[in-house]
């Protein structure tokens, strides 16, 4: 039901999503217009990939936020969670009374109700491991095309190269985000998902803007795992007591993956060689597969036993798993090699959280054993942009051997006493012998690090934005400096 009073009922309405760039809302917006629904969009800025994947489906997009972009107006509203009172499109909304709903509740009434729900949650890992399930399902599909699925993933899948699907099938995969739904609804988005069968990857503390702390945080996984009916399943981390404590009083069957000797579904004999991670899966004792993929680094082996083990618990068979996961390619600005030039190659990823960073550089450390490694960090989530885990990313960036931060994205909206200090960040590595520099902006990093880059290093570009188009600033500036380069992409 549509707020305001009126249920959203047919096609060929016209949905405005105010927001409409954001990884969910743009995906949304794409199974809307699928399923008939005239789509207009606003948001304050657009970027790559999602801008790219609006512009590709035809769907306009206003931007910034302003009343005049609710005209004609519009049958129903789809406001993002980054809105809030105030945003002169919320308040238009509210003045005029046009039907309004969030992006995860309209994604349940119109896709996930009656059909089979797996949702993938967890403050790590999620993304690519709904990924990496939607293609095993795929790929099943060869055999039986009733297993193809639908699925809204928040982030482009490089094997589909979009980063939703619809089809008429029943299973439909879903991205479980613990992130707030709306500023009428402060609840989790996967509240709204009522998931069949579930994936738990990891729970940690994140979102510092709206998690006091980490029991609020666990509180909100459990309540995700209440969901779950006694049939469903549950496939669940063994290697965080934290994950342990949310799927405890769990109704239904609970797998456990990991590396443990107890772990339902065990990682044995993991290694990187010739360009793809090798490891065993045993399924409670017996080994069940070896597996391979082209991605590297342990967390990866965690996300795809996970999606496998989950697969194989829905009736998918361990052949469409293998040949899944060998042909499995990734996900847009996850570990993503954006340019090699003169011997430098320049790598992309989505970081939002000191653990993710270090998973990161780790599986960057097993790829490029020998080269010279630079983090380049924006401080620009939520959780990065606070002093919270300070001392956690320290310890993350220290895997490198060089680090750049540029400044904290928007610090004055911090207050004082919660803000990160990228000074303070930058002096405790020297300290610790990692050479690190902090630079306001991705124009001065550029200035300062391509003079300096050598044939063989790797460069690790870290943030969940923008970043002031450094991803083709850094490239560009290199380019001038090894114009005939062989290797130069």
């Amino acid at each position: 039901m549509a707020r305001g009073g009126e249920a959203l009922n047919g096609a060929g309405r016209h949905i405005h999503l105010s927001g409409i760039c954001g990884t969910a809302m743009a995906s949304l917006a794409g199974l809307l217009q699928l399923r008939g629904h005239r789509i207009t969009g606003s948001d304050k800025a657009a970027y790559p990939p999602m801008s790219d994947l609006l512009r590709s489906l035809g769907i306009p997009v206003a931007e910034p936020y302003a009343e005049t972009n609710l005209e004609p107006r519009p049958d129903l509203v789809v406001i993002g969670n980054a809105l809030s009172r105030g945003n002169p499109e919320v308040e238009r909304v509210l003045d005029e009374r046009i039907p309004f709903t969030s992006m995860a509740a309209l994604l349940h009434d119109e896709f996930l109700r009656g059909r089979e729900s797996l949702v993938v949650a967890g403050t790590h890992g999620k993304t690519t491991t709904t990924s990496m399930l939607a293609w095993i399902y795929q790929t099943a599909a060869r055999q039986d095309p009733a297993r193809e699925p639908s699925f809204l993933i928040g982030g482009v899948a490089e094997n589909f190269g979009s980063s939703f699907q619809l089809r008429p099938t029943r299973t439909f995969i879903a991205e479980g985000d613990e992130y707030d739904t709306a500023f009428f609804d402060k609840g989790p988005k996967f509240l709204h998902y009522f998931p069949g069968a579930l994936i738990l990857t990891h729970v940690e503390f994140d979102h510092a803007d709206i998690y006091a702390d980490l029991d609020a945080v666990k509180t909100a996984f459990k309540r995700l795992v209440n969901l779950v009916p006694r049939r469903g399943l549950i496939v669940a981390y063994d290697g965080s007591p934290n994950v342990s404590e949310c799927v405890e009083r769990a109704l239904c069957p609970v797998h456990r993956y990991g590396f443990s000797e107890a772990s339902d579904w065990r990682i044995r004999n993991l290694h990187y060689e010739a360009g793809l991670t090798h490891w065993e899966a045993w399924h409670r004792g017996d080994l069940w597969a070896k597996l391979e993929m082209g991605l590297a680094g342990e967390h990866n082996a965690l996300n795809a036993t996970a999606a496998a083990a989950l697969a194989s618990g829905c009736g998918i068979g361990k052949e469409s798993v293998i040949a899944a996961l060998s042909s499995f390619k990734s996900v847009k600005r996850r570990l993503e090699v954006r340019a090699e030039i003169g011997g430098i190659t320049v790598i992309e990823d989505f970081a939002h959280h000191p653990t993710a960073i270090r998973e990161t550089l780790k599986a960057l450390r097993a790829v490029y054993p020998s080269a010279r490694l630079w983090a380049v960090l924006e401080p620009r989530s939520n959780t990065l942009r606070r002093k919270v885990l300070q001392a956690d990313l320290v310890a993350s960036l220290r895997m490198a051997d060089r680090v750049v931060l540029a400044g904290v994205y928007q610090q004055q909206r911090i207050p004082d006493a919660e803000r990160l200090h990228p000074e303070d960040v930058v002096a405790a590595l020297n300290a610790s012998q990692t050479p690190a520099d902090l630079l306001p902006d991705a124009g001065a990093i550029v200035g300062a690090i391509a003079p300096r880059l050598a044939p063989g290093d790797v460069v690790a570009i870290l943030s969940n934005g923008g970043f002031d188009g450094i991803y083709e600033k850094l490239p560009a500036r290199l380019r001038e400096r090894f114009p005939d380069s062989r290797a130069n992409r």
